[in-house]
């Protein structure tokens, strides 16, 4: 089924390199095109940007994104983040690994990467482990999920 809804991700100038990074940390991650800014006609504030890339098509884990190359005018915050669901803490640790990149954001497997995205790195059997008593007290203390804790 063709997916109905796909992310917009805006990015301040570096959305190429930030494609790079995901497509090399998801499996089954490819980018399927890339449009450019054109040389000419562009405003003076966007002069900077001919011939640059202009929007990344891309997908994570068969997941289909845009990355969109901009400007400093907006940026991601914790209002939206990705979830990711782990089958188990190998798993859980190694996205751990390759996206927490800004420490004092993480709480209750919550993270940010270094372009500022958030992702959530969480157990595909969270709901069930919440159900455990004082499971939310647990969560509330981690930072990285820890599954053996809960």
């Amino acid at each position: 089924m063709k997916q109905k809804i796909t992310p917009n991700l805006w990015f301040d100038g570096n959305a190429k390199e930030a494609v790079d990074f995901y497509v090399s940390v998801f499996p089954d991650s490819k980018i399927n095109s890339t449009s450019y800014y054109p040389t000419e006609g562009l405003a003076d504030f966007q002069k900077d940007l001919a011939g640059k890339e202009l929007a990344l098509d891309f997908e994570l884990s068969g997941n289909r994104f845009v990355a969109i190359n901009a400007g400093p005018e907006f940026k991601f915050n914790e209002s939206v983040s990705f979830s990711i669901e782990c089958a188990d803490q190998e798993e859980i640790d190694y996205y751990w690994e390759k996206l927490s990149k800004v420490p004092e954001s993480e709480q209750c497997g919550w993270c940010k990467d270094q372009f500022g995205l958030s992702w959530q790195v969480v157990p595909e059997n969270m709901e069930s482990l919440m159900q455990r008593p004082g499971a939310f007290a647990n969560m509330m203390k981690m930072h990285k999920i820890v599954i053996a804790d809960f």
